[in-house]
């Protein structure tokens, strides 16, 4: 039996909800499962993320695979890390100073806003922002040149 950590949908119709569950790989998304470990709601800003850490640790202990958004969900929490740092034989306060650290740049990280990912639009309006900008420096200075139009060496020959 190959058991899997992942999501359970539940809650109302365009309101999802998940549950963190410990499940058989085979049963259905929403079927049977082996233990809830967590819960997880995408709508609330941030996001909102409760995970027994000792279940999960344990249920990763003993070879149950994460799905890649369990997976991605644990590394916000640091279990994964915690796990890393176990496996490679750390004393118990060695990686809770580990953890703290993380935890403290994982803050910082998200309070400086630079974990937000830029949407396509934004990236190209910054990117016409740019070029607008450079345009009127370069009218400014004398040297700006009109697209399309041919060179004076082009015209010469």
């Amino acid at each position: 039996m190959a058991v899997k950590l992942r999501l359970r949908r539940m809650g109302k119709k365009k309101q999802p909800i998940y549950k963190v569950v410990a499940a058989d790989s085979r049963s259905p998304r929403d079927g049977k499962f082996l233990e809830s470990i967590g819960l997880y709601n995408p709508l609330t800003n941030p996001s909102t993320l409760e995970i027994k850490e000792d279940r999960a640790l344990y249920w990763l202990g003993v070879g149950a695979q994460p799905t890649d958004t369990v997976k991605s969900l644990l590394r916000q929490k640091g279990i994964i890390l915690k796990k890393e740092l176990l496996r490679r034989g750390l004393s118990e306060e060695k990686v809770q100073d580990e953890l703290n650290n993380w935890a403290k740049l994982h803050e910082a990280k998200l309070l400086s806003g630079s974990s937000k990912k830029k949407t396509k639009n934004e990236v190209v309006s910054a990117e016409k922002a740019s070029e607008k900008v450079d345009l009127v420096e370069n009218i400014e200075k004398g040297t700006a040149e009109v697209k399309g139009a041919a060179s004076v060496e082009n015209a010469t020959e």
